[in-house]
């Protein structure tokens, strides 16, 4: 039979998981609104059909930025991997000594925490062409020439 301490350390992963994403989200946020670079949020965008493939095949949330092409690369880049910085309070819990195999709860939630504090493969992708994509948002804002006369 699984134990209560089991059964919590679990819904204690689970939670940490979802309040891990929204955190990871708006790591992104934060850093591109002090950047005053335009974005949006999408929370579960995609969703397909049933539960099971809206937890597995598509992401949770989404931050899409709309750059104007004149920001800094640096910006794109620090917002990336802004959500590196989730890892610090874990990192401290368990200098301090909280997370042991006394507390499989707090360390189930811990995982669950780091899982979410790790920059995505498409958050790399930003943050190693940055240039790419702020060139990208200054030849689609230029100004088009008519091609009337």
């Amino acid at each position: 039979m699984i134990g209560s301490t089991v059964v919590i350390a679990g819904c204690s992963l689970a939670l940490a998981v979802a309040a891990g994403v929204l955190a990871h989200e708006w790591m992104h946020v934060l850093v591109l609104r002090l950047g005053r670079v335009e974005y949006s949020v999408s929370y579960f965008p995609g969703r397909a059909d049933g539960l099971r493939s809206v937890l597995t095949t598509h992401p949770w949330a989404a931050v899409h930025p709309r750059p104007t092409g004149g920001e800094p690369p640096w910006v794109m880049r620090l917002a990336a991997l802004a959500p590196a910085v989730l890892a610090i309070p874990v990192f401290g819990l368990g200098l301090a000594g909280h997370m042991t195999t006394e507390t499989p709860i707090v360390t189930a939630a811990a995982i669950g925490w780091l899982a979410c504090a790790l920059p995505s493969p498409q958050d790399f992708s930003v943050a190693f062409h940055a240039h790419r994509l702020l060139e990208r948002s200054r030849e689609s804002n230029a100004p088009s020439l008519s091609r009337a006369d």
